[in-house]
Order: structure tokens, then C-alpha cells, then sequence
């Protein structure tokens, strides 16, 4: 017998793991930044310091995070599940982690909570991204619909499949489109 993942982890956690995933591809992807952006982008999503990050870590990050895009954004949901699936065969087996006493208890795929962030992203990523995918029963990611913008979503959502990045972008392109109609 089976059992369904729906509302067991698919909840707020996939939600969170899922928005810093896309976030932090968006930022790493196509040129690696500084460190000091991702590291903004690590703080904005309630990650704390310090995190001494090099430009080797953020590279390193930068590969991850292409593998997470891949995954995401594949042409169907058995090549996403191939791809998830490579992905969480080489993370570690689930483990409970507090950070010493300095968090609550949460979740956590990689081998320890002092391995370098590019192993974390990886894997936190993978497990958000097959929870989603096992949840909907389709490809969990996209690349934004909006003409000239190239960023990754993921869509943890259970309304209507998602097609921009942001409201910005879906707004942007639905005004762009009436003000076509309306010229004729």
C-alpha cells in the first residue's frame, strides 16, 4: 500500500525550502554573484551568519543550483522524477537537526549541519522538489513566461498550474498584451 505525501511534509516547509531554491537559482544562475549576494539572499530567507562564503562557495553553489533547475523545469514529470531522483541519490538519509539548540527541530537531507552550503542547497533542494512533484503529480518548477525573463519559479501552490515568476512579470506581460489589442 501506498500512502500520499499530500499534507504530511507538502505544507509550509516545502513551501519555504521551495521559494529560497528558486530564489537563490535565480541569483546564482546564469553568472555566479559576489558572495555578498547570496548571502543577502540567504539572510532575506531567515538563514543566519556568518557565512564566509568565496567565490569558489558560490561557484560551487552556481552548481547546484543548475542541477536544481534542471530538475525542476523538465519537459515532463518522468523526466523531472529521473532527474530528482539522481539528485537525492547522492544526499544522506533524513535526520532531525536543532543546530545545536539554536533552531527548532526541522528537517535536513545533507550529511551534517557544518558540510559547505553548496551540499545543503542540493539537497534541501531535491527533497522540496520531490515533495512537490509526489503533491501534484507534475513537473514542479517552470521558467517564467514573460517575454526577455529567463528566472525559475517553483510552484508549491495547489491552484492553477503558475506561469510567471512573479505577479510582476504576469502583469507586465498581461498589460503588454491589452495594450497590443487595444492599438489593433
Amino acid at each position: 500500500m501506498t500512502y500520499p505525501v499530500t499534507g504530511l511534509l507538502a505544507g509550509p516547509w516545502v513551501r519555504a525550502v521551495a521559494l529560497r531554491t528558486a530564489d537563490l537559482a535565480n541569483v546564482l544562475l546564469p553568472d555566479p554573484p559576489p558572495p555578498a549576494r547570496v548571502e543577502e539572499v540567504l539572510r532575506a530567507h531567515g538563514e543566519t551568519g556568518p557565512f564566509g562564503l568565496t567565490p569558489a562557495d558560490v561557484r560551487a553553489m552556481a552548481a547546484a543550483a543548475h542541477k536544481l533547475r534542471d530538475a525542476a523545469t523538465a519537459p515532463d514529470t518522468a523526466a523531472s522524477a529521473q532527474r530528482i531522483n539522481a539528485l537525492l541519490s547522492g544526499v544522506g538519509a533524513p535526520r532531525l537537526t536543532d543546530h545545536g539548540g539554536a533552531a527548532h527541530w526541522h528537517l535536513h537531507v545533507d550529511a551534517s549541519d557544518e558540510g559547505p552550503l553548496d551540499e545543503w542547497l542540493l539537497s534541501s533542494g531535491a527533497m522540496a522538489l520531490a515533495v512537490l512533484l509526489a503533491d501534484q503529480q507534475r513537473v514542479p518548477g517552470g521558467v517564467c513566461a514573460a517575454p526577455g525573463c529567463d528566472r525559475m519559479f517553483l510552484d508549491p501552490g495547489t491552484g492553477g498550474r503558475r506561469r510567471y515568476c512573479s505577479a510582476r512579470c504576469g502583469t507586465r506581460t498581461r498589460v503588454a498584451a491589452h495594450r497590443r489589442r487595444a492599438r489593433g
